[in-house]
């Protein structure tokens, strides 16, 4: 008899949203407290930072200490605004914002770019003037023991931010980790510049390595605002497709006969991921989703993010035979010989059922 006769209600197309166990992980107590704490760090940090460049360029009054400076107010301002994006992300989904607040995290990331490339103009603006003045820097062994110390506090600190960024998939704390470092290469910059002009007495070389900064500046905050952009706009990233596609294939169980059409939203500590699942034709929808839920469960567990599936269940056709390993399968119309492997080709591509041992991969 055809299998059908066991299973009265068949699978059709049909939609199920299967919300995910790994969910929590988002809104662990641990991990909320040690991405709070990492911005706690980098707002108390900075800002001691902060205070000892604008000091030494109090004291020195030169242009290359000025644009160390005033990239360590952007580090404070973003700082503070990245510490709001984290408590906010880690708040659950609600009736307003149904797939959860992730998004601030890259809309940080933006708003520190811009915050870069502002202070990067301000810089600019400031050197031409010193030198069309001929403003000389004083105490430069001040001004340079100063800013030094500061960059090697901002490199420690840019270190854990980003460690801590990726060890709790967060944005944010990698943003400000990554412009934090970049800090540590304007300082030295500041540092090498304070020291041509102590050996050569040349003023015009502070200004000119000030103007240098500014345009590496300039080029960090555009990378962090595509960063944000790609974030926001939900551009592909074949990063977490093959992610994804992993742990899929590790999950993988008898009746998921192919995976298509995936796409995936990256919320930041979140991903949420809708594809089309090809199942046994005979199969019920009760028994399809319940295999289809305790597949979304395996996979979670391989997955490195918390996240959600959403499942469109497709009935299998005659030519996936070849490819389909559900056993005593009475409308099998060709023996089988191996399953496809998911990967980040083919979970992304239309349907495209097997035709022939060269379309059926080991």
């Amino acid at each position: 008899p055809h299998p059908a006769a066991r299973y009265p209600a068949l699978v059709t197309s049909t939609t199920t949203e299967i919300a995910s166990p790994a969910a929590g992980t988002l809104r662990d107590p641990r991990t909320l407290r040690a991405r709070l704490r990492a911005g706690i760090v980098a707002l108390v940090a900075g800002t001691l930072i902060l205070g000892a460049k604008f000091y030494a360029w109090h004291v020195t009054g030169s242009q290359v200490v000025f644009s160390d400076a005033m990239e360590s107010i952007v580090n404070v301002v973003a700082a503070a605004f990245m510490l709001y994006a984290v408590v906010l992300a880690g708040r659950p989904p609600d009736d307003n914002h149904p797939y959860g607040h992730g998004k601030i995290e890259f809309i940080t990331g933006g708003f520190e770019g811009g915050l870069i490339a502002f202070a990067a103009i301000v810089i600019i603006y400031e050197a031409v003037v010193a030198l069309l003045q001929g403003q000389a820097p004083q105490r430069l062994d001040f001004g340079m023991a100063v800013v030094g110390s500061a960059g090697v506090a901002n490199l420690l600190l840019g270190v854990y931010l980003v460690r801590a960024g990726r060890a709790h998939h967060s944005p944010a704390l990698v943003a400000d980790g990554k412009h934090v470092i970049s800090d540590f290469w304007t300082s030295a910059g500041a540092v090498v510049g304070l020291l041509l002009v102590a050996l050569t007495d040349i003023t015009w070389i502070d200004p000119a390595i000030a103007i240098v900064v500014a345009v590496v500046l300039l080029r960090t905050g555009a990378g962090l605002i595509r960063e944000a952009a790609r974030g926001l706009m939900d551009e592909t990233d074949e990063d977490i497709i093959g992610q994804v596609a992993n742990a899929l294939e590790k999950a993988r169980v008898p009746g998921i006969i192919e995976i298509h059409d995936l796409r995936a939203i990256n919320a930041a500590s979140f991903h949420h991921v809708d594809l089309h699942a090809v199942v046994p034709e005979f199969w019920s929808v009760q028994h399809a989703h319940d295999t289809l839920d305790a597949f979304q469960e395996r996979m979670l567990e391989h997955h490195v993010r918390a996240g959600e599936l959403q499942f469109h269940m497709d009935p299998c056709e005659r030519a996936y035979c070849r490819a389909c390993d559900v056993p005593d399968c009475a409308v099998r119309a060709e023996p089988f010989v191996r399953r496809r492997p998911f990967t980040a080709e083919t979970v992304v591509e239309g349907p495209a059922p097997p035709a022939g041992d060269a379309a059926i991969h080991a």
